[in-house]
């Protein structure tokens, strides 16, 4: 093996991909827009193809079409031929990527492209090849060097092949006035879809979870009702439901640390908390949590718009549904 300077090497990579991103900056012209247009006005999914890396890249661009509110998905160009241009229908828009334009595996398609009937958008170095000849938009990434060191790799081509892809999901998004909440429909699973989707009603604890005492239980009825259903609280509430206070297990041990003791015949609206923290259901968790960090508390009780208890909810609960 031959001595080398890696960093050197990576540096003088990352230069000249940054320079193939120059060369595609400047063919963003009318054909992009005219691109976006398509793709906006396509009743169907767009439909994305290329074979070996522009394969790969095409399959990104697909998902992050797909997530950003574009259906979309990637069809093999091999296998199309194979059955897969099933997949392919009336309504929906191809977008077809070849460095060189004359992809073979996807030129043997195209009769069969037009016969269906579908745009055709193509991503390719230049407008001269096959291709781009028979689109209806040819989108061009201009005349680039390949970071291998022999221009035998697809390196800089696919770089600049993959910002294209998320210039045109970007573009489409913001025509389409995509949301976060939008996005994170798309990613219920996710860290970042459950910090936008999540809301208190989906994790307090309600019915029979829900501690609740009238304010003259005594307090060893309220120990039990703190000690049964474990949330480190009890809610004091009228034949309402109307919040009157609560009372924790932390209100419980200050009471015995200042008292040396107390009455376990004590009415709990002797001791309870008045104007406890409450929260409404709607809330985001994420904000929710944040809420109880700021007020340095662990739990929130929470309230419907006449004050009335519906639920509670605490740091925990937040934090196990992965909200943190």
């Amino acid at each position: 093996m031959n001595p080398i300077d890696f960093k050197k090497v990576a540096l003088e990579t990352l230069k000249i991909e940054q320079q193939a991103l120059d060369v595609l900056a400047t063919q963003i012209d009318e054909h992009f827009v005219k691109a976006c247009e398509i793709i906006l006005q396509c009743k169907g999914r767009v439909v994305v193809t290329g074979m070996g890396k522009s394969g790969h890249i095409g399959r990104k661009m697909a998902a992050t079409f797909a997530s950003t509110g574009t259906p979309s998905f990637f069809m093999h160009p091999g296998e199309a031929g194979h059955g897969d241009l099933g997949m392919l229908v009336k309504g929906d828009v191809l977008i077809a990527i070849s460095y060189s334009g004359k992809s073979d595996e996807i030129m043997m398609l195209m009769p069969l492209i037009k016969h269906v009937g579908v745009p055709l958008i193509t991503i390719s170095g230049n407008d001269k090849g096959p291709m781009p000849q028979n689109a209806d938009v040819a989108l061009t990434l201009g005349d680039i060097q390949e970071a291998c060191p022999l221009g035998l790799a697809p390196t800089s081509s696919t770089t600049a092949t993959l910002a294209l892809g998320d210039a045109l999901a970007v573009a489409l998004l913001e025509a389409r006035g995509f949301t976060s909440d939008d996005f994170a429909r798309s990613h219920p699973a996710g860290a970042l879809g459950k910090r936008l989707l999540l809301h208190v009603k989906h994790l307090m604890h309600t019915g029979n979870e829900l501690p609740k005492v009238s304010p003259d239980t005594p307090m060893n009825r309220v120990l039990y009702e703190i000690s049964d259903k474990r949330l480190g609280l009890t809610t004091v509430v009228d034949q309402n439901d109307t919040l009157l206070g609560i009372f924790t297990d932390g209100d419980l041990r200050r009471l015995i640390d200042k008292q040396q003791g107390f009455d376990v015949n004590l009415p709990v609206e002797n001791v309870m908390i008045k104007k406890p923290a409450t929260i409404s259901s709607e809330t985001r968790a994420v904000d929710a949590l944040e809420q109880l960090r700021d007020q340095k508390i662990n739990q929130f009780v929470v309230v419907d718009d006449q004050n009335k208890v519906i639920g509670v909810i605490s740091m925990h609960d937040l934090i196990q549904a992965g909200v943190a």
